[in-house]
């Protein structure tokens, strides 16, 4: 038997936990018409068969139907829900890993014009910043529906196989009741005691007891302190924790502090890069020892050595790692097969959470197998046949297509131009506050490495260079140069620097600055941080009916938080036309697409963010020798099958570009094209 505390069995009522870790409550928006379909099972079930005891899902699944899911959630509420329930919790069953499922009424914390057009309902009279929409105080009526609501989806969960389920009771409709900041009720469940506001959680307790019996096990995922002023405190969740210990009908608690009722309270919920990790552990703990109570909790612990501490200090019971197991879902087994130093890290880059609020699907910024279980393999397997695969460009989607193919079993050459590997991720994290991408490059680094792969840095690599290898298959890719061509004028512009030129610190922020921020992304606001920070005054101007439209969220708090206090304002509807030269000053001539209007207004230096150019002379040269002639099947590709393409016969070689040799994306395209390109070489 190990002596891991995080490889102990829990016993949490009659079931048997196999070790320590679970992934938390969360929804990756996969659902197919409300439904947990393949797609999902599949998600699921590769965290559980890499040893994972517990896999919380749902983030969370809606009871009631005016409660519409504000992305893509699971329908708790309707009968339909149940094969597809027992197919996901039989998929994680027969792998052994214990199953719940998290249970919600959005209250006021999504729309009236979703779903069936219902009116949101709460027990406050205010809406939430974060989701807008204006609720309907809840009626006596209305409470006791839901409170059935809730009483019929856990039966159907039970009904599904699941082994419990959690009630969501921070920012949602039951919280909303047992919090002074979002209860304008009086009466039984008014805001005058604290016993009052604990009231419709504890019917919907003692509800869902009566439907589903003693045996099955019900917790509390709750916020036990608000961190604002007027809302719950740390004495008061203390409280609150001790009662739902006291009832006898609650089974575990999962701990949250702080609120999520806009993006800045949220993001010190689930914390960003750059963050403290594991900022709320030691007051989780705090709870256990009050209560004796079995205790979960998640909130950026992103690494095993903060895992371990949390359990063998007695802070936790169960240690929640969901975004550390969206990078690596394989985390359980390479603890027990000794290999920690393989795991896959979490940069805290929330590209999940990023999609899931652009209406998208959750997706690891380095790990393009997650989510795709179905098509993509975390475990490369070994090709039948050794190849010779050369790769040109140490960037993030070149090392992703060395590891795998190093993993094949392929000999592989790595050509750089620079003298360290990383592309744009070492200039991101030059960053302090984003220094963990560098992890993205240095976990591959370390995968080739093991795996003998031949690095050829200070090297520009020509034509020549890579025949003279004969190799099998070429990968190009060189990235791109940051574009200054204005669309409007055509013709690149000597008069400005780059967002990449700020950020590298080879060019120095000037006293008055416009950021012309035409991608969207990060380099624009990262560019606006370092020159604030340096004593500019910056003006960042998009055409945009918003700024920086790409940077959702969570991710975007960090750069308000770095900027609202200095000299920096945003223009939005404002399109660069042409910069000229004016004695020591700039000249911008700004525009706007919903008008003919135009200005001109003067800076010292004027900083453009246009995404890039590939870097794509060697591709053209080397097409005319390739076998497939630089082409790729597409629906090979989107089906996950290899490349089979024959264009050329009397091509050498397979060639193929990726990231931004082909068009300007980003990390996590780049590193998706490596993997479906060359998993199957």
């Amino acid at each position: 038997m190990s002596k891991d505390p995080l490889l102990q069995p829990y016993q949490l009522k009659h079931l048997t936990l196999r070790n320590r870790i679970m992934t938390t409550s969360h929804e990756p928006a996969y659902p197919e018409d409300g439904m947990p379909k393949e797609r999902y099972a599949a998600y699921h079930a590769e965290r559980a068969k890499a040893g994972v005891a517990l896999t919380m899902t749902a983030g969370s699944a809606a009871v009631s139907k005016d409660s519409p899911p504000v992305f893509n959630n699971i329908l708790a509420y309707k009968d339909e829900v149940v094969p597809w329930i027992r197919n996901l919790t039989d998929a994680c069953h027969d792998h052994g890993c214990a199953v719940m499922i998290q249970l919600t009424h959005l209250g006021r914390r999504t729309a009236w014009n979703k779903g069936n057009w219902l009116p949101s309902v709460s027990s406050s009279k205010h809406r939430e910043p974060a989701h807008r929409a204006f609720p309907k105080l809840i009626e006596d009526w209305d409470i006791d529906r839901i409170i059935t609501d809730f009483a019929d989806a856990a039966e159907r969960m039970q009904v599904g196989g699941m082994d419990g389920i959690e009630l969501q009771v921070y920012g949602h409709l039951l919280d909303q009741f047992w919090s002074p900041l979002t209860n304008d009720l009086i009466g039984p469940y008014g805001a005058d005691t604290l016993e009052n506001r604990l009231r419709f959680p504890m019917d919907v307790l003692d509800a869902i007891r009566k439907r589903v019996g003693n045996d099955f096990i019900v917790g509390f995922r709750y916020t036990a302190d608000e961190a604002q002023k007027g809302g719950i405190t740390a004495e008061d969740g203390i409280e609150i924790s001790r009662r739902l210990a006291v009832t006898g009908q609650v089974d575990f608690l999962n701990v949250i502090r702080g609120r999520i009722h806009t993006d800045p309270a949220m993001t010190d919920v689930i914390p960003v890069q750059g963050m403290k990790n594991a900022p709320h552990l030691d007051f989780a703990g705090e709870v256990r020892k009050a209560t004796g109570m079995p205790t979960f909790h998640a909130a950026k612990i992103p690494d095993v050595a903060t895992a371990r501490h949390a359990v063998q200090a007695g802070l936790l019971d169960m240690v929640g790692m969901t975004r550390a197991h969206m990078a690596d879902p394989h985390i359980v087994r390479k603890i027990i097969e000794g290999r920690e130093d393989d795991i896959r890290p979490c940069v805290g880059a929330t590209y999940c959470l990023d999609r899931i609020y652009q209406a998208g699907d959750a997706l690891c910024m380095h790990n393009a197998a997650t989510g795709r279980e179905l098509t993509m393999p975390h475990d490369i397997p070994p090709a039948k046949t050794r190849k010779k695969v050369v790769v040109v460009g140490a960037g993030p989607g070149g090392l992703e297509a060395a590891r795998v193919a190093a993993e094949r079993g392929h000999e592989v050459i790595v050509f750089e131009a620079a003298a360290d590997p990383g592309g744009q991720v070492r200039l991101t994290a030059q960053s302090p506050r984003r220094r963990e991408m560098i992890s993205i490059i240095d976990w591959r680094m370390a995968q080739c490495a093991a795996r003998d792969v031949e690095f050829r840095f200070n090297t520009w690599a020509e034509a020549d260079d890579i025949t003279a290898l004969i190799p099998d298959v070429v990968i190009v890719a060189t990235g791109g140069l940051p574009n200054t061509e204005l669309f409007e004028t055509g013709t690149e512009q000597a008069n400005v620097v780059t967002s990449w030129d700020i950020i590298s610190g080879d060019v120095k922020p000037a006293d008055n600055i416009l950021i012309y921020d035409e991608s969207g992304d990060h380099p624009g606001l990262q560019a606006a941080e370092i020159a604030a920070l340096a004593g500019s005054k910056v003006e960042v101007m998009t055409p945009d009916r918003v700024f920086a439209p790409d940077i959702m969220a969570m991710n975007l708090v960090p750069y308000m938080r770095a900027l609202q206090d200095k000299d920096v304002t945003f223009t939005v509807t404002r399109r660069l036309l042409d910069v000229k030269r004016d004695g020591n000053k700039l000249t911008a001539v700004i525009g706007t697409d919903y008008s003919d209007h135009t200005h001109d207004a003067q800076y010292d230096q004027v900083v453009v963010n246009y995404g890039t150019l590939p870097l794509d002379d060697l591709y053209f040269d080397l097409k005319p020798m390739s076998s497939n002639g630089g082409a790729v099947d597409y629906e090979a590709l989107i089906d996950g099958q290899p490349q089979t393409m024959d264009r050329n016969p009397d091509g050498t070689f397979q060639l193929f570009r990726i990231g931004d040799a082909v068009s300007a994306r980003n990390t996590h395209a780049a590193i998706y094209d490596a993997l479906r390109l060359v998993k199957d070489i």
